[in-house]
């Protein structure tokens, strides 16, 4: 083998090389996840159920939101809501404001949600039914919208949702079977 063919080689190897590193780098490091948003913890500040007609309950929780950023970029959310349903049928709202949350991290944002079924549920809706079972199930949803920013030349839109369940155990006043995530509902 002579000189020149030799240095071809070596370059054709070196070219190879580095395409395989740089494929590597992209489909690794900039490959673009969705962030994960929902509630992290959730406790019940005050509980009030009323048996007269129609019944209804009010309560207020104060609950911990997570989004977490499995991006090796910042991901920046604008403000958004998060609908907490009993019944199908909403009782109210936590706001979340917007933030940012770091590259591979986790950020945890404190809200505070006041419920309240009265004057929401129908008339032929039996709230005693779930008073006497000791349980509330209480549902959330909600999406929260953002940009990925990666190297602070790439930026992409993404969008967080949160399918969230739990009890609420009337007795206790305790929180109880907290799931979020697709598979939220039992499916």
């Amino acid at each position: 083998m002579n000189k020149i063919s030799r240095c071809l080689l070596y370059i054709a190897i070196g070219v190879i090389l580095h395409t395989a590193i740089i494929l590597i780098f992209v489909l690794t490091f900039m490959r673009l996840r969705t962030p994960k948003f929902r509630f992290g913890s959730v406790s019940v500040q005050t509980l009030t159920t009323n048996y007269s007609t129609p019944p209804y309950f009010t309560m207020k929780l104060n609950a911990q939101v997570t989004i977490k950023n499995t991006n090796f970029g910042k991901f920046e959310f604008d403000n958004s809501t998060a609908t907490v349903s009993f019944g199908g049928l909403p009782v109210g709202r936590a706001v979340i404001g917007k933030g940012k949350a770091k590259a591979r991290s986790t950020k945890r944002v404190d809200v505070s949600v006041s419920l309240s079924t009265k004057n929401v549920l129908p008339e032929n809706y039996d709230l005693r039914y779930n008073f006497d079972l000791g349980k509330l199930r209480l549902t959330s949803q909600g999406t929260l919208k953002g940009k990925v920013y990666l190297l602070k030349v790439i930026k992409r839109k993404k969008s967080a949702e949160m399918n969230c369940f739990m009890d609420v155990n009337i007795k206790t006043k305790k929180i109880e079977n907290l799931h979020c995530g697709k598979c939220a509902y039992g499916c």
